[in-house]
C-alpha cells in the first residue's frame, strides 16, 4: 500500500484493502463528503463499505442502488452511502434527500455524484477508483 498525501493516491490490493480505508481516514482528516468516481465494477461500493467498517459500523452493509441512501450508524453518528446511479437528473436527487444528507454535517460517501454535480458544497473531496489488476486498485483524491 502507498500513501501519498499531497494529491492522496493510495495503491492497495484487494486483500489490503482494510489498512488502505484507514490510510484514507487518516489522510481525509475532517473532510466529510466524499464524491466517488469510477467505471462500473471499479471497486467503489466495496472501497466504499472499507471505509465504512474501518469508521466502525456494524450490520449488514449493501449497495443504495435501489434504496439511493443508506444510513448506517457509528461511533461518532451517521454515515450516508449515497448511490445516484440510477437518477434520471439532478432534481430528482433533490426529491429524493441528497442534498439534505450533503449538508448535514454527517459524513457522506456518494457514487456516481456526476448525476447532480450541483448539489454537492465546495469542500467535497473527489476520489476517483480506478482498476490496475483483478486484485489491484488506485484511489485518487482532489479536493
Amino acid at each position: 500500500m502507498q500513501v501519498y498525501l499531497c494529491a492522496m493516491v493510495i495503491t492497495f490490493r484487494l486483500d489490503e484493502i482494510a489498512r488502505a480505508a484507514a490510510g484514507f481516514w487518516e489522510a481525509a482528516g475532517n473532510k466529510k463528503v466524499m464524491a466517488f468516481y469510477g467505471q462500473m465494477g471499479a471497486g467503489k461500493t466495496t472501497f466504499i463499505h472499507a471505509l465504512c467498517r474501518a469508521k466502525g459500523t456494524a450490520g449488514t452493509l449493501s449497495s443504495p442502488t435501489f434504496s439511493i441512501i443508506n444510513e448506517y450508524p457509528y461511533p461518532d453518528g451517521v454515515i450516508y452511502h449515497i448511490d445516484l446511479y440510477r437518477l434520471n437528473q439532478e432534481e430528482d436527487a433533490f426529491k429524493a434527500g441528497v442534498e439534505d444528507c450533503l449538508y448535514s454535517g454527517n459524513i457522506c460517501l456518494v457514487e456516481w455524484p456526476e448525476r447532480a454535480e450541483a448539489l454537492f458544497p465546495p469542500e467535497t473531496l473527489h476520489v476517483q477508483v480506478e482498476v490496475i489488476d483483478e486484485q489491484t486498485r488506485k484511489v485518487r483524491v482532489k479536493s
